[in-house]
């Protein structure tokens, strides 16, 4: 099954089309790894697909019903949940708060507890604002608030941004759980180690378009495409 496809998606903003006729795919339960310089379009089409962001044409499927357009609200209550770039936690709300306002009522696989018992560093931390955890405290917890909206599909833009190796490695280990737990990922990325330990295929960006889409296995052969595309050996 199919949980997101984007058909011929163009937005952008006022009158500077940022998207031009964008098509991809993420299977239930798989991660497709989003790569391309900076610049080239792929926190327009994270925030687009979001819905904070309005396309101008062509069709986004949540399980084969089309959200193009949606408001925000709508497109979470249909299943899928953010975690942006640069985190943009409530500073001055504790941790307790945060998860407390994110949380979507009974019923759901997601609650506080279990969010908890997979981020432990988080249980320890419920008391202290938001404002006052490190880098990658602070990058947990906007993972946490995206899971208590109990999402089928999650949309990671940059999470590797501005941590230590070692957090990352931790930021990797935890998506792979997530994944074992049938959570879709669409995950745009910067650092490649990470995009491949958790990504079975990667697509590169350039100028608003998808000009590339393999397996992770298949990009990581091809370091001469790899080089092509993102400058990188």
């Amino acid at each position: 099954m199919t949980a997101l496809a984007v058909e011929a998606l163009t937005a952008g903003y006022d009158r500077s089309t940022v998207l031009s006729g964008i098509d991809l795919s993420v299977p239930t339960g798989g991660a497709l790894g989003l790569l391309g310089r900076n610049g080239v379009g792929k926190s327009t089409l994270v925030m687009t697909l979001m819905g904070l962001v309005s396309p101008t044409s062509g069709r986004v499927l949540l399980d084969g019903r089309d959200v193009a357009g949606l408001r925000p609200d709508l497109i979470a209550r249909a299943g899928v949940a953010i975690v942006p770039q640069g985190r943009r936690i409530w500073a001055s709300l504790s941790v307790a708060e945060t998860l407390a306002l994110a949380t979507r009522g009974h019923g759901r696989r997601w609650t506080v507890d279990t969010v908890l018992d997979l981020l432990p560093r988080l249980r320890e931390r419920l008391g202290q604002q938001a404002g006052q955890l490190s880098g990658g405290e602070q990058q947990m917890l906007a993972i946490a608030r995206a899971l208590l909206t109990d999402p089928a599909l999650l949309l990671l833009d940059e999470p590797s941004d501005g941590l230590a190796p070692a957090i990352v490695d931790q930021i990797s280990q935890l998506l792979t759980t997530l994944r074992g737990e049938g959570v879709t990922l669409l995950l745009v990325e910067q650092d490649l180690h990470l995009a491949f330990a958790v990504c079975d295929r990667i697509a590169v960006m350039e100028k608003g378009r998808i000009v590339h889409e393999v397996t992770t296995a298949e990009f990581r052969a091809d370091r001469a495409t790899a080089h092509r595309l993102l400058g990188v050996a």
